[in-house]
């Protein structure tokens, strides 16, 4: 069809005039159709050989897993292949980087949950302890509930305590009567250095002044060495009540802690036994026989322990103040008798050393 109208666009006459105009307008539109259906035949064609020639080269073109690179620089055009591989090795780390982020966030949070329902449960039983013991000791100063009862720990316990009130008391005034002693050793000292001065300046009374002196300094040395004997003695009854007794005490404490505890498990199991005798019910008394068993363990662990540290005290004590008390009373007998080698003959019977002269003598709360 295409070369029917060819050829007679090409075998068409077109006759002109004298003039060198056209004969005739309808010849001009009839090659000017012809024209353009010529035209949009090529068109078409050219597509069509445009969309073979594409399916050619996905089909047999280059590996899409390389791509070619053409770079014009100084030296002319520079081609390079840089293989995809290698960006999509990139996704595949991002991936799988996300992924291991995103798993150890899972396990931070799992984590985290855990302590938290841990933490949770613990809450949930010491409200409940609380709630019981609380209400064991309502009842028992209500005269409610009952208690056990062991008289003769109990007194015992309560011999202990006024024995630490006491001694509490001896330790305040030999503390004060360090800080007194001090002071006046402090000031027999300067008062013999005064004394000293004058009598090198004053040749009228030289000897007098000179007397003096030697006498107060005679004195200050003799009172540092009775302040290092009162020093140690009040250390080793600050050791005996503020260390020994306190850890007594707080062993005391933790025994009156599980006897409320082992009260108040043991008055819940004498309600449910007392109660009907269902499914539920038995379920709750073999639990709370189970706790019962539990608190009495540990309030009978901890009643011996209190026995024994009683027992231990008791003897610590008397062989502490049988040694602490004979220091006292010797060398304050050799101090104020003026026997000085008495005086030093009892910090070497108790082992004590003294300080050096030029060291500055602590206070009392140094020592503690």
């Amino acid at each position: 069809m295409t070369d029917s109208i060819m050829s007679k666009a090409a075998t068409m006459e077109i006759p002109i005039n004298s003039n060198g105009d056209t004969g005739s307008l309808q010849e001009d539109d009839s090659l000017e159709q012809a024209a353009k259906l010529q035209w949009s035949l090529d068109e078409k064609v050219g597509s069509s050989r445009d969309t073979r020639d594409l399916q050619q080269v996905m089909v047999s073109g280059p590996n899409l897993n390389e791509t070619n690179i053409v770079s014009g620089g100084y030296g002319g055009t520079v081609e390079g292949i840089i293989p995809t591989s290698s960006i999509t090795g990139n996704r595949d780390g991002s991936n799988m980087h996300h992924s291991s982020s995103s798993s150890s966030s899972m396990a931070a949070e799992q984590t985290t949950r855990g302590v938290a329902v841990e933490k949770l449960e613990y809450m949930k039983k010491w409200g409940f302890n609380t709630y019981k013991c609380t209400k064991q000791m309502i009842s028992e100063r209500f005269g409610r509930g009952s208690r056990t009862v062991d008289l003769e720990m109990e007194a015992q316990i309560e011999v202990l305590r006024d024995t630490k009130r006491k001694y509490e008391n001896v330790l305040r005034l030999a503390r004060a009567l360090t800080n007194h002693f001090y002071n006046m050793v402090q000031t027999q000292h300067a008062l013999g250095d005064t004394f000293a001065d004058l009598s090198q300046k004053s040749p009228e009374l030289r000897d007098e002044f000179g007397y003096n002196a030697e006498t107060q300094k005679l004195l200050c040395k003799n009172g540092e060495t009775l302040l290092g004997a009162i020093n140690f003695f009040v250390s080793s009854i600050n050791t005996l009540v503020n260390k020994t007794m306190e850890d007594t005490l707080t062993t005391i404490k933790m025994y009156e802690n599980a006897r409320l505890e082992f009260d108040a498990y043991r008055s819940d199991l004498d309600e449910l036994n007392m109660g009907p005798r269902d499914a539920v019910t038995m379920a709750r008394i073999d639990a709370a026989q189970q706790q019962y068993h539990v608190h009495r363990e540990k309030y009978e662990r901890l009643r011996s322990d209190v026995t024994i540290k009683l027992k231990f005290l008791e003897e610590n004590k008397v062989k502490v103040m049988h040694k602490q008390l004979l220091l006292f009373h010797n060398a304050i007998s050799a101090y104020f008798a003026g026997n000085q080698q008495q005086l030093e003959q009892t910090l070497k019977q108790f082992n004590i050393k003294l300080k050096p002269p030029g060291a500055e003598q602590p206070s009392w709360l140094e020592e503690q």
